[in-house]
């Protein structure tokens, strides 16, 4: 299921124990259908020191919630809104507001072509790429001139003719 809501959208939950209050998607989890929201539904995990160091007690969580209980808000009229889709000038599709129809901006987008990667990943793409050119090389076969058991050797060191000896026949022991 494609739930339309990325991370860094800002919500409101709309059904559960923190119904009313809004918060921006912290991560989501598109197979379980969940999003974790920063500020809402807080759990409480208790935890026992496992070493001296570590210190034990109760530690505050956010936890998921599912994505039918939240409803992204406009950044532009600032209400809750469902999502639809528009079709800008270049044939691309964006997100939409259904009240105003105002294009819903994500800025958390990730890089999808090598235009788009920052600096660091395009260098981690050229090693790659050169370490996959050396490996090729390296692992290539090497040609060998076959075995010549007699042949006919012209005066050039060319090999014009080539015969095989047969292998010799094993004689039977029983007669």
């Amino acid at each position: 299921m494609n739930s339309n809501l990325r991370t860094g959208d800002t919500v409101i939950v709309i059904a559960g124990k923190d119904k009313g209050k809004s918060g921006k998607i912290v991560s989501s989890n598109s197979e379980t259908k969940r999003v974790v929201v920063e500020g809402i539904n807080i759990v409480h995990k208790h935890s026992k020191p496992r070493s001296q160091k570590d210190r034990g007690g109760i530690k505050k969580k956010e936890a998921p919630i599912d994505v039918s209980n939240v409803m992204l808000i406009c950044s532009s009229c600032n209400k809750p809104t469902r999502i639809g889709h528009k079709f800008d000038e270049k044939g691309n599709k964006h997100r939409a507001c259904k009240h105003c129809g105002a294009l819903i901006d994500n800025k958390y987008v990730k890089p999808k072509s090598k235009k788009d990667a920052t600096k660091k990943e395009k260098e981690k793409v050229e090693k790659a790429e050169t370490k996959e050119i050396k490996e090729t090389k390296t692992t290539a076969p090497k040609k060998t001139a076959p075995k010549v058991t007699a042949s006919t050797v012209d005066t050039a060191n060319k090999v014009v003719s080539t015969t095989r000896r047969k292998a010799p026949v094993a004689k039977s022991q029983g007669k």
